[in-house]
């Protein structure tokens, strides 16, 4: 078990880890090579260019600028003046929601850490009953502090029971207010935003087939009949992934002729060649330019009969469509009622906006026999991953294994070595078995058949946080005290084997302090040095980066990692609430890393990220929901410690407080997940009323008729935005006529792709023309001058 000295040894490693993270980003962020990196969010709205470069071939790559390195850490406060109505216009409700989560945990355990010091420290230090078992458990000076080392019977458990009390009506009440505060930012949120297609259009699947008529005749006549005054339009939603597949082929292909023509525009004596074998290292040489032009040629030949194949086959016709009408009203009604008396038949649901739409999981059915068998294989795989977390554990507890394996005592003998396996190794090896799950959980709601990113990306959370409650919380208690107390469990007797489980159980708050150090700590301040991010950006450079649609690709910024981020997020709150009673000391850990974080994922929002879409705070009812789960949690664990202490008379004080806590869910649940589930008829019919006057009509239906087509369907050069991750600004509904892209075949837009995207970031500048005055308050560009 970690000692007081090792966790030292584990703090001391970590500030100096995190230090450096921070000083190597201060001046990276500084070099005009690295601006892409540190800034691509600017970048991708349009509002940054590349540094000036003078003539100086090291002002290309190196900041020649003295005076920028007296001020390097001036980034620090300019992450801090954004305000959060300017956080929501620049980066949307989502990062912002996301930011509040940190608060909510320093608003949470501040004032309960500083209660707890007072009130609980002293009593748990007096206590003195692991004196009488340091011979029988293996136990550190840490322990001391917790519970564990109150003596059975003892009439001190009143000032635990009173502290569980205390703290979970002021989580209540905090949870109570952000609810409240976070609907609210919801709903003025969508009050506030101008026509866009997802608010006049539901998703409709299950569309039953009729024989000798199309789904497109069967949703129009359906509709038309039911919905005869509101209904406006539809598409039908097409198979084209394959279509897909083959375009990107072509992509690939023309990017490489682009290159070589660039290339020999340069070096017009020098006509380029290439063998045309398997990665052009054998076979005839051929010319190079007329190699590809014949291979695009061909290739487009095949994208026309694929083309007619994905809008004509029925097997590529799916039983679904996205349907609009005229009015949000008419949309609220179809969206929140059943359409047929068929309850399986014609299920309608709001769409999702179309940069939402997650068009591999064609045909949009999450088939029960799938969760099913997904359900199964996350079983599976939480109970394949308990034998790493054993192995993690058995690092944590070298005093336990060495009564039990002799052999392994001269190995460690060495303090700091000792010190270091025990307060840093053990966080270490946890987090690298954790690396590689999300992209596992996130393939396996993929097969579930989502419709949206949103979705897909609040089911992965789920399963990530049901893996962290099992494996990392749980598993790690459970293995970590079976590994710790071994030789007690094998020489006790039976009676006695609850009262050590009772009494070890706080004790793991070590391993958790030196996990929340690794994670929390050096895991963030390698979160805003971006190190992988900058290494794979300069490689792409040097390697792959051939065009400007490279470039974009190599540059393209990930948004908020939310399957990842907030599962984790929510263990560090069931970590307090658990040990907030238990054993107090971990508090303060958790409170840096909650003020580091939120600094940290404040400057990523401003500076880097750039979301894939805008669900309005949709995953916050989730959110409320698991730090429920882990007062719960908390509470049941507290009651059954009290029973191993012998203080069973004291437990029906505690008993009550689970089931006030469940009916202050219930009360939350009802008052505000609403603001989350639907849309108020009320507003519906207020908004419709104010584009009545202010709106024009003249385009919205070829709008929302082409807004949810594939993306590739529309025209090649849609297709390749949406690859590039840029929204073309196509998601607010135009108010005056525009000109409409149409399926173009790929021969007549492909000219047009590399033209395009060299104009792309000068055609947001207008867009975002009002993010200029956010860029001077919130982004450091001395080194452009």
């Amino acid at each position: 078990m970690a000692t007081l000295g090792d966790i030292c040894v584990s703090a001391v490693i970590n500030i100096i880890t995190a230090f450096g993270f921070l000083l190597a980003f201060a001046l990276l962020r500084i070099q005009p090579i690295n601006d892409r990196v540190y800034f691509s969010k600017w970048y991708m709205i349009g509002a940054r260019g590349s540094p000036t470069r003078s003539g100086n071939l090291v002002a290309k790559f190196v900041n020649l600028n003295l005076k920028t390195y007296l001020t390097f850490l001036n980034w620090m406060p300019q992450t801090l003046q954004m305000k959060e109505p300017e956080i929501i216009q620049h980066a949307g409700l989502d990062s912002a929601a996301f930011l509040r989560i940190y608060i909510l945990g320093l608003r949470i355990f501040g004032p309960t850490a500083i209660v707890a010091f007072l009130v609980l420290i002293p009593v748990n230090v007096s206590g003195g009953m692991l004196f009488f078992l340091s011979k029988d458990l293996v136990i550190s000076d840490i322990d001391k502090l917790s519970i564990s080392n109150v003596q059975p019977k003892s009439p001190k458990f009143f000032a635990h029971i009173f502290m569980m009390y205390l703290f979970t009506f002021w989580a209540c009440y905090m949870l109570y207010k952000e609810y409240d505060m976070v609907a609210s930012m919801r709903l003025n949120f969508l009050a506030s935003k101008s026509r866009r297609a997802e608010q006049f259009t539901v998703l409709v699947r299950n569309v039953p087939r009729v024989p000798d008529q199309s789904v497109s005749n069967t949703v129009s006549c359906f509709f038309k009949k039911n919905h005869s005054t509101h209904y406006l339009c539809h598409q039908t939603v097409y198979n084209a992934n394959k279509y897909a597949r083959a375009v990107r082929k072509r992509q690939k292909l023309q990017n490489k002729l682009v290159y070589i023509q660039h290339k020999f525009e340069r070096q017009p004596n020098k006509r380029p060649t290439r063998k045309t074998g398997l990665l052009g290292l054998w076979g005839e040489k051929v010319d190079s330019i007329e190699y590809y032009q014949q291979k695009i040629k061909e290739l487009d030949e095949k994208l026309t009969m694929e083309h007619e194949k994905a809008l004509k086959d029925p097997k590529r016709i799916m039983p679904a469509a996205f349907v609009s009408l005229n009015s949000r009203w008419g949309a609220a009604v179809c969206a929140q009622t059943q359409q047929s008396k068929n309850p399986i038949l014609w299920l309608t649901e709001w769409a999702p906006e179309p940069r939402d739409v997650y068009w591999k999981s064609l045909p949009f059915v999450s088939l029960s026999i799938r969760k099913l068998v997904m359900s199964l294989a996350l079983f599976a795989l939480v109970f394949f991953y308990i034998i790493p977390i054993a192995f993690v554990q058995s690092l944590a507890n070298l005093e336990g294994l060495e009564k039990v394996v002799p052999f392994l005592r001269p190995i460690i003998e060495w303090s700091f070595i000792k010190s270091f396996l025990q307060g840093f190794l053990p966080g270490l090896a946890l987090k690298i078995f954790l690396w590689l799950l999300p992209g596992i959980l996130m393939t396996m709601s993929k097969l579930e058949g989502h419709v949206a990113f949103s979705v897909l990306e609040r089911s992965t959370a789920a399963k990530y946080y049901f893996f962290m409650l099992v494996n990392v919380f749980l598993g790690s208690i459970v293995t970590g005290t079976a590994i710790q107390q071994l030789h007690s469990f094998l020489h006790q007797s039976p009676t006695e084997i609850p009262r050590t489980i009772g009494v070890s159980i706080p004790m793991k708050a070590t391993f958790f302090i030196t996990y929340i150090m690794i994670d929390g700590w050096a895991g963030m301040a390698g979160e805003i040095l971006r190190l992988k991010p900058l290494i794979l950006f300069h490689l792409k450079n040097m390697v792959l980066v051939k065009t400007k649609r490279d470039r974009l690709k190599a540059m393209k910024p990930k948004g908020i990692d939310f399957p990842e981020a907030i599962p984790s997020l929510q263990l560090y709150f069931l970590m307090g609430a658990v040990y907030a009673v238990v054993t107090p000391i971990l508090l303060p850990f958790i409170l840096v890393f909650f003020a580091f974080a939120y600094f940290v994922y404040r400057h990523q929002v401003i500076n880097v990220y750039n979301q894939r879409y805008e669900s309005a705070a949709a995953f916050w009812p989730h959110v409320h929901h698991r730090i429920i789960a882990s007062l719960l949690i908390a509470q049941l664990l507290l009651l059954g410690l009290l029973s191993t202490k012998k203080a069973i008379s004291y437990t029906p004080l505690l008993v009550v407080l689970p089931i006030l806590t469940l009916t202050f869910h219930k009360f939350c649940k009802s008052r505000f997940e609403p603001a989350f589930r639907k849309y108020p008829l009320e507003e519906a019919v207020e908004k419709d009323t104010q584009d009545d006057v202010s709106e024009d009509d003249t385009e919205m239906k070829s709008y929302l008729c082409e807004a949810y087509l594939h993306p590739v369907l529309r025209s090649v050069e849609e297709f390749e935005l949406f690859e590039l991750g840029i929204d073309n600004n196509r998601a607010p509904i135009p108010s005056k006529p525009v000109p409409v892209s149409g399926s173009h075949s790929p021969e007549q837009v492909a000219p047009k792709i590399q033209q395009h995207l060299e104009v792309v970031v000068e055609q947001h500048k207008c867009v975002y023309t009002h993010r200029n005055k956010m860029l001077a308050l919130n982004v450091d560009v001395s080194h452009h001058n």
